[in-house]
């Protein structure tokens, strides 16, 4: 799997784009000027005159038009002073690892391992890849519809009905989080075996230590240049990549319990998800809630006092 990306003139973009006519496909993305698929390669061109390769032969494909560009030195986000991060960290071939959900009373938690080459990087600038909080849902799904067509990524869904019998053992969420997240990052490392990363960044919900402690007794525990910070998806885009994955992911399980529960179900933990779950025990009783919810929020009694149990 190769990607590349290209700067090229507006008669250049025509040449490309006379040059692939018979590849050429009708659903654009939006800045595009002209998208084509051959058996073994994806090219959009871009209004910006960045034109993305993206597939097997990508690489090769792209050499045919001229030099592909270099990972741009420039940061994502610069390190603090006195970080543990290496200076460069954004321009290094990582596995960024977030997760989604954690937070909602509604909905799994799914967590996210991606592989982001330094090749890959100005792929992702282009495709728009940032810190999935500065942007709404459907722009996350649209882009990261592509991402998982290229990036090796291991994507793991904790369901509610797993998840509250978990709790129920008493096991914590940061603990389950952490046994996600090591066994994505594993699935990962398998995947592009034998390449190792230069790193692998956690975006941080547990101190290093506390996070290996979650972990002690499991057979495969990855230490080697694992890294742990805080507002990771603005250090590496792969760690903006994994949180764009697993929102899509989290998005489409929301919209699977929404047609389960036959109306919209929403985010969050607020007051309108205790109205919404206590709707949801008068339609189909208060049994299907460990289908829905993390039971151990507080939003389940509210929304059994609005129901009336």
């Amino acid at each position: 799997m190769g990607n590349s990306v290209l700067q090229k003139s507006p008669e250049e973009v025509k040449k490309m784009k006379e040059f692939y006519s018979k590849y050429l496909i009708d659903k654009l993305p939006p800045g595009s000027v002209f998208a084509a698929k051959t058996p073994s390669c994806a090219i959009t061109a871009y209004k910006s005159g960045k034109v993305l390769f993206q597939g097997k032969d990508g690489e090769a494909e792209a050499a045919r038009w001229g030099t592909a560009l270099a990972p741009s030195v420039k940061k994502t986000a610069a390190p603090v002073p006195g970080s543990h991060l290496p200076k460069n960290i954004s321009d290094m071939s990582i596995i960024g690892s977030d997760e989604v959900g954690t937070g909602d009373f509604f909905g799994p938690i799914t967590v996210v391992a991606a592989y982001v080459r330094r090749q890959d990087i100005p792929v992702l600038k282009e495709l728009g890849v940032q810190d999935s909080k500065n942007l709404k849902d459907d722009k996350i799904i649209e882009i990261a519809r592509q991402l998982v067509t290229f990036l090796p990524h291991s994507l793991l869904t904790l369901h509610n009905e797993k998840y509250n019998q978990m709790q129920m053992k008493g096991m914590s969420q940061g603990k389950m989080k952490a046994l996600l997240h090591n066994q994505a990052i594993n699935h990962v490392l398998d995947k592009i075996a034998p390449e190792k990363p230069e790193a692998i960044l956690i975006d941080e919900f547990a101190k290093e230590q506390i996070y290996y402690a979650h972990l002690k007794g499991q057979r495969k525990i990855i230490r080697e240049n694992v890294l742990f910070s805080t507002k990771a998806e603005g250090i590496h885009l792969g760690v903006a990549a994994a949180s764009m994955i697993a929102r899509y992911a989290f998005v489409r399980h929301f919209e699977n319990l929404s047609k389960r529960a036959g109306f919209t179900i929403p985010k969050g933990a607020g007051a309108a998800v205790d109205k919404a779950a206590a709707r949801l025990i008068l339609d189909k009783g208060i049994d299907v809630l460990p289908e829905f919810v993390k039971l151990h929020f507080a939003n389940t009694e509210k929304a059994k006092k609005i129901a009336r149990i």
